[in-house]
């Protein structure tokens, strides 16, 4: 089963990876959530070329990916779903739920911590919000949770196709709650009970430092409204609302070159801990679920 796995992991993930985006990019051609400010052809051919990278320095960097270490540590014994008798479907289910609460955590934490907020902040520094957002990360940020992914599934030991599965979704997630796409609302309000959609994530991409530090949740809802950084809507609506941050806000800082220096330019204002986003925390209020345009 683990050899099967991983014979076929490049081609599975290729094929998730590229069919969702193109479904997203019809969807966002076809249904459009929000105006289009910034050119398609800039932001795309860059957000696209950053992946490219980030693909290429990974592979180069790290002899082995999650689904492998999984793999291996079956074979060896490590972590906690080789060293109990749990059924199957339990483990399966049990390991993704607990990869995925790491991946908030980990959020969590590129938020909170000023040199790891620098990193994330590009991702954050887009200026419109479609499906190709959810592909910008800074290189040096992919090497980091990429090493905290394979340590998280040395620790479980979960089984391979666990963790290959629960990839897959993470990576069609992302793309889908980063698409800008109009859901109905009352789809959106049933939803986003079971899954991040693109209304309750882009609270997240708010210019706003206050809604930027909550719903750090990238596949499923409920460690938000577990942990009480849930926010249900953006206080100038999905429409009136700024996107990225209040630095880099030309179209040149959209280009690969700039992106890859933006750690290195500016102060790392608007992480989670700066004192004036825990000031404005607590004065404002939580949104209510009322949906505004």
């Amino acid at each position: 089963m683990s050899e099967t796995i991983l014979a076929q992991e490049p081609a599975i993930r290729l094929a998730a990876f590229l069919g969702v985006l193109a479904a997203m990019a019809l969807w966002e051609v076809a249904a459009p959530r929000r105006r289009r400010e910034i050119p398609r052809v800039i932001r795309w051919t860059n957000n696209l070329a950053l992946v490219v990278l980030d693909t290429a320095i990974l592979r180069l960097t790290f002899p082995i990916l999650a689904v492998g270490l999984a793999v291996m540590a079956e074979e060896r014994g490590w972590g906690l779903f080789n060293n109990v008798d749990a059924p199957a479907w339990l483990a399966i289910l049990v390991s993704m739920l607990l990869l995925d609460l790491a991946i908030y955590l980990q959020h969590v934490m590129f938020h909170a911590v000023p040199g790891l907020w620098r990193l994330h902040r590009m991702h954050h520094a887009d200026l419109d919000f479609d499906a190709t957002t959810g592909l910008r990360f800074h290189p040096i940020e992919i090497l980091i949770s990429m090493a905290i992914k394979l340590a998280a599934v040395a620790a479980l030991g979960p089984p391979a196709v666990a963790v290959l599965l629960f990839e897959v979704l993470l990576n069609a997630t992302a793309l889908f709650n980063h698409a800008n796409i109009d859901l109905p609302r009352p789809v959106d309000r049933v939803l986003r009970l079971f899954v991040v959609t693109p209304d309750m994530h882009r609270v997240h991409h708010s210019v706003d430092p206050v809604e930027t530090n909550s719903n750090y949740g990238f596949n499923l809802p409920w460690w938000d409204r577990l942990l009480g950084t849930y926010r249900a809507q953006p206080a100038k609506g999905h429409e009136g609302m700024d996107i990225g941050v209040e630095q880099f806000r030309t179209e040149r800082d959209l280009w690969l070159d700039r992106m890859l220096v933006q750690p290195l330019r500016g102060p790392a204002s608007g992480s989670a801990l700066d004192p004036r986003i825990a000031a404005a925390k607590a004065a404002a209020p939580a949104r209510p679920e009322r949906v505004r345009a």
